[in-house]
């Protein structure tokens, strides 16, 4: 008989936090889609506008990590806008390279546009330059998510490096958006993280449920809701079939609908009211007369 070695498999199973998922609801995760894809439009409009560049902005995904994770995915030097959302202590972050917005920035003052070779700072103008494009970025980001975003956020401060840029605490878990951005020949990725605190109260529940005592309430209410087909029509007439096949221009079919009868006002073929002809403006409309029980 072999005894296997209990100090073979020495894999720690990871610690999973169940009040803090680290996966979006399907439900979330299309709507913050919808939203960041609008962004993207947004952004490369205004890209194309202030750089005078023909740009575009795609929208490549969108998860959910934790921000020691988010900051362990970028680069060690990189442009690191910090945005302040208003009574909030985790800021929102605007990441993309120093070379892309170098290129923006020679875009604008009348060069080729062209990334310079490797990463560097930004000097008082380029900074000022920057700052202001990332403004415009933030309107197009408050009117793309709309009702989701209620806090106001403004640019705070840029940094360089993503080991030392504390955005959030480690475990805060952000919303993060990945970008790729061509403007003119170069090509760049960007990044737009969020704190899901913020953004996630209001998508709502990923499942309500409800409660089954007013069961009846719920169904009548959904039920008020449904749309159904209202037509109004006259007494039917009985004919044969040799006559409907015998139909053409200009023959004559009599209905049995006496002219102080109102017409039938049906929901679905089944009669509910009586009505009488009339008109709303250009466009005609009935009147209703009696009611059935």
């Amino acid at each position: 008989m072999t005894l296997l070695d209990a100090s073979a498999d020495t894999t720690e199973a990871p610690v999973y936090d169940f009040r803090r998922p680290t996966t979006l609801a399907r439900e979330h995760s299309r709507v913050l889609e919808l939203a960041f894809e609008t962004f993207a439009r947004q952004w490369g409009t205004q890209l194309t506008a202030k750089v005078r560049v023909l740009s575009q902005v795609e929208c490549l995904s969108v998860q959910l990590q934790t921000y020691d994770e988010y900051a362990a995915s970028l680069p060690a030097t990189t442009a690191m806008v910090l945005c302040e959302l208003g009574g909030f202590a985790p800021k929102a972050v605007i990441q993309f390279p120093t070379v892309a917005a170098l290129s923006w920035v020679h875009a604008m003052l009348g060069g080729h546009g062209l990334p310079e070779v490797g990463e560097r700072t930004f000097t008082q103008i380029e900074h000022a330059l920057v700052r202001r494009l990332m403004d415009d970025a933030l309107e197009d980001l408050s009117y793309s998510l709309g009702g989701i975003l209620v806090a106001p956020i403004e640019v705070d401060a840029i940094q360089y490096n993503s080991q030392f840029a504390q955005a959030a605490a480690t475990a805060e878990l952000m919303i993060v958006a990945g970008f790729e951005l061509r403007v003119g020949e170069s090509s760049a990725r960007a990044t737009v993280a969020l704190p899901a605190a913020v953004l996630l109260p209001q998508l709502g529940e990923t499942n309500p449920t409800h409660s089954t005592e007013n069961a009846r309430e719920l169904i009548d209410a959904q039920l008020a809701r449904v749309p159904v087909e209202v037509a109004l029509r006259l007494a039917p007439a009985t004919v044969r079939p040799s006559t409907v096949l015998g139909l053409a221009v200009g023959d004559l079919l009599r209905f049995p609908h006496p002219d102080h009868r109102p017409f039938d006002l049906t929901v679905g073929g089944v009669p509910v009211a009586g009505a009488a002809l009339g008109s709303s403006g250009s466009r005609l409309a009935c009147v209703i007369v009696k009611t059935e029980d």
